[in-house]
């Protein structure tokens, strides 16, 4: 079976097609990201008669047109909306949407004489020598133009004034080639054909796709586009709230804008989803389903089961989603898993490597919330838990769609605690804390989740900085504190230790005060912690402000840091880290069951 097919047709046809939505442009609804001199260059190819490459489309059984009328065959346009939409521009003269979702003109000039395209300027528009506006030349009567500019330009020469516009004239008739890939293709078929076909080779995600065909059901699949496209939007640019409000009516009016409002006044940005990210969310808490193209068959009314499409399912397919979209967008819901996440230690973006740990206990959350049995203390136990977890073991990594199914099949078949009893059982035993996280700890990078895990300890467990009295590593986080060298950096560079590797090891830092990091200096520890050791027999304030030995040595427990740091030389670094890695699996351990 073929599939897809190729045609030409011609630009205005190409027009009336999209203005009867036989031909779907879902990018209509997003800011028009071309530049005015990318349309007069287009339109420019078109009078020259240079190629301006395929559009793709791909075929949607079920999609709702004006009147409420069903489309039988209604194609998705996934390649080659911003030519379209410059045409729309500069042809039928329609308005685009700009970044402030402001519509606006996009007027491209033509001079007869020269044959030049330009953007309108008012200067172009004062002069007589250019048709100021070729979307009113298409739209009258080419003869009455050429009259109106002899008239206005007396020494031009008639023939080649002629000439020039009849063949302005004939760009609504420049043939463009149409790729329509088949109904039945499956969304990861689309997409690669789509690579291989585009010379560009931009790959388009199963969410674009999903977004696509969201929007082709009618104006309730627009504004549900819309909700997810500005939820995104607006977590990480509350201010664009205005902008939409002014100048997207027909969203405003939905009643969908009034669900997302809250967003406005929100500085948080522990979590800001992506579209891709709450398409997968919803994905998960609506239909259980882990990968964005499931949404698509599901909305396109595809069984699961059969794999055949039934056009009736695809109206409760979007009650499912609407469903699923109100709960993720919702300010308390969402409001209160960021604190949940942030009632395990993770309180900075900068902690969580893992979008799609963050995205599947955001689903996970919201599932546990129809479970009205459930305690609000024990929903977040779980949540945080199975987040850490996640994190820690790189659950969600790789292909983690499929573990997403079927974690979301055994939650619902053995209930979630039940389950993350299990998943800890088997991945979290005493050989992860004696020697896998000892291991994933053995590294310079920062961004380790082990690593992050173990700050988050501290923080959840409000602990304080190294040799810091009173300031916490939580206020040194979100504020300014340093990431210090325990055995500092100069020190062991100055015996030896000259591999970034080496002496930048995660389990040679600790979060520690400016001020105190700068009067530890390239001192040894024996040095520095001689300093401190002074500083508590005499009560004159030397390195940081602890006076107290018990005091100290509650401290170096809180950074699981030896006992032992005054022994520690050049000789004696490697076995340090060792021990310290271990010491810090076991306060992430404490953290963990304690949880």
């Amino acid at each position: 079976m073929a599939k897809y097919s190729v045609e030409h047709r011609d630009v205005e046809t190409l027009l009336n097609l999209v203005k009867a939505e036989q031909i779907a442009i879902p990018e209509l609804q997003r800011p028009f990201v071309w530049d005015s001199v990318k349309v007069r260059d287009l339109m420019d190819s078109l009078y020259k008669g240079y190629p301006v490459g395929y559009l793709i489309t791909w075929q949607s059984i079920g999609a709702k047109l004006k009147g409420g009328q069903v489309a039988t065959h209604q194609q998705i346009l996934i390649d080659g909306q911003q030519r379209i939409t410059a045409l729309r521009a500069a042809v039928a003269g329609l308005k685009v949407i700009d970044k402030k979702y402001r519509q606006k003109r996009i007027t491209i000039a033509f001079n007869p004489v020269s044959e030049e395209f330009a953007t309108l300027t008012p200067v172009i528009d004062r002069n007589p020598e250019w048709v100021s506006d070729v979307a009113e030349f298409f739209d009258g009567s080419p003869l009455k133009f050429v009259r109106q500019y002899l008239a206005a330009n007396p020494d031009a020469d008639p023939d080649v004034v002629e000439e020039n516009l009849e063949h302005l004239a004939s760009i609504k008739h420049a043939q463009i080639g149409i790729i329509s890939l088949s109904d039945d293709l499956d969304v990861e078929t689309v997409s690669e054909i789509f690579i291989r076909i585009n010379s560009k080779g931009v790959p388009l995600s199963s969410a674009d796709f999903a977004m696509s065909k969201i929007a082709t059901y009618g104006d309730r699949g627009r504004n549900l586009r819309k909700l997810i496209d500005y939820f995104a939007h607006l977590s990480v640019a509350p201010h664009a709230y205005d902008d939409i409000k002014e100048n997207d009516v027909e969203f405003g009016a939905s009643g969908y804008l009034e669900k997302i409002a809250w967003l406005r006044n929100v500085s948080e940005d522990l979590y800001d989803p992506n579209y891709g990210d709450i398409i997968r969310v919803a994905g998960l808490v609506g239909f259980s389903r882990g990968r964005a193209s499931s949404i698509v068959g599901e909305l396109s009314g595809r069984d699961p089961e059969t794999r055949k499409l039934d056009p009736d399912r695809i109206p409760r397919a979007y009650d499912v989603l609407e469903a699923a979209l109100a709960k993720i967008v919702n300010q308390y819901e969402f409001e209160n898993f960021v604190m949940t996440i942030k009632s395990a230690g993770f309180i900075t973006p900068s902690m969580i490597g893992s979008k799609n740990a963050l995205n599947f206990a955001y689903a996970l959350y919201l599932r546990l919330r129809q479970d009205a049995s459930m305690s609000e203390g024990e929903r977040k136990r779980i949540v945080r838990r199975w987040f850490v977890m996640s994190m820690l073991t790189g659950r969600h990594s790789g292909s983690f769609e499929t573990t997403w199914e079927l974690d979301m099949r055994r939650i619902a078949s053995m209930g979630a605690a039940a389950y993350l009893t299990q998943l800890e059982e088997s991945t979290l035993s005493d050989a992860y804390w004696n020697v896998t996280m000892p291991s994933a700890l053995q590294t310079p990078s920062t961004s380790a989740p082990a690593f992050q895990a173990f700050l988050a300890s501290q923080i959840h467990a409000n602990k304080r900085g190294f040799l810091s009295r009173s300031i916490t590593v939580t206020a040194m986080h979100e504020n300014s504190g340093d990431i210090h060298h325990i055995v500092p950096k100069a020190y062991l560079q100055a015996h030896g230790v000259t591999d970034r590797r080496d002496y930048n090891q995660v389990a040679n830092f600790a979060l520690t005060e400016t001020s105190v990091n700068i009067s530890i200096g390239k001192r040894s520890p024996a040095e520095y912690m001689g300093m401190v050791d002074e500083q508590i027999a005499t009560g004159v304030l030397k390195l940081g402000e602890l006076t107290d030995a018990d005091d100290l040595a509650r401290n170096l427990a809180e950074n699981a840091i030896p006992a032992n740091i005054r022994d520690v030389s050049v000789d004696d670094y490697e076995s340090f880290l060792a021990e310290r890695r271990q010491l810090m699996a076991q306060a992430v351990r404490l953290y963990y069951e304690g949880l």
